[in-house]
């Protein structure tokens, strides 16, 4: 039933930026995505399954995101340049995305519970939703790890090392930028001139 998950999942992020995670009501999510509530308990097993499953996949969406400016370019730097601008601009239009780069949950939001939580139901979409979530650090070691995956052919093996550490620098500096905004496209700016002093091997 995917239709149905993303719908219910779409319904959840709407009713969350309207009102506070505690006031978001399951009846409504349910009648918001034009199904039954018996089908969002069926598919999420109570509230908090539905929440680690909407924070799972804003999660997964900027993940894609960093794939996407990791692929978007031909040069190293400006690979490492859009992937940090995505990580500002994500962090800023989605207060899920923020929540979960810097580990600041406010009290609108969900909090759902880092570690794996046990579950009672079988079915995949609640496995999925069970299944522990990215802290601060994991995020930086993600992205890291994307950048270095994509970036490390061809390089030799003594510059490994230095790359990895070059993308960490990087991924910190961009969530540097969303604890404390730069002015207009300073995140450019500064990994750029990170970058010039710090080479890409």
């Amino acid at each position: 039933m995917p239709a149905a998950r993303e719908s219910l999942l779409d319904a959840a992020y709407t009713a969350l930026a309207r009102r506070p995670w505690s006031a978001v009501r399951m009846v409504d999510v349910a009648a918001a995505a034009g199904v039954s509530r018996q089908t969002l308990y069926n598919e999420f097993g109570s509230k908090d399954g539905l929440a680690r499953a909407l924070v799972r996949r804003e999660a997964d969406g900027y993940l894609a995101g960093v794939d996407r400016a990791l692929a978007g370019h031909a040069d190293p730097r400006d690979r490492l340049t859009a992937t940090a601008e995505w990580t500002l601009v994500s962090a800023r239009g989605n207060p899920l995305v923020r929540a979960m780069l810097t580990g600041c949950w406010g009290e609108r939001l969900p909090a759902p519970a880092l570690p794996a939580v046990p579950s009672g139901s079988a079915g995949p979409a609640q496995r999925r939703a069970d299944g522990p979530l990215p802290s601060p650090a994991d995020f930086v070691a993600l992205v890291r790890d994307r950048a270095v995956g994509l970036l490390g052919p061809g390089v030799p093996r003594s510059d490994t090392a230095e790359l990895a550490r070059t993308c960490e620098l990087v991924v910190r500096l961009a969530l540097s930028c969303v604890t404390a905004p730069p002015a207009d496209d300073g995140v450019a700016d500064l990994v750029r001139g990170a970058l010039y002093r710090q080479p890409v091997p």
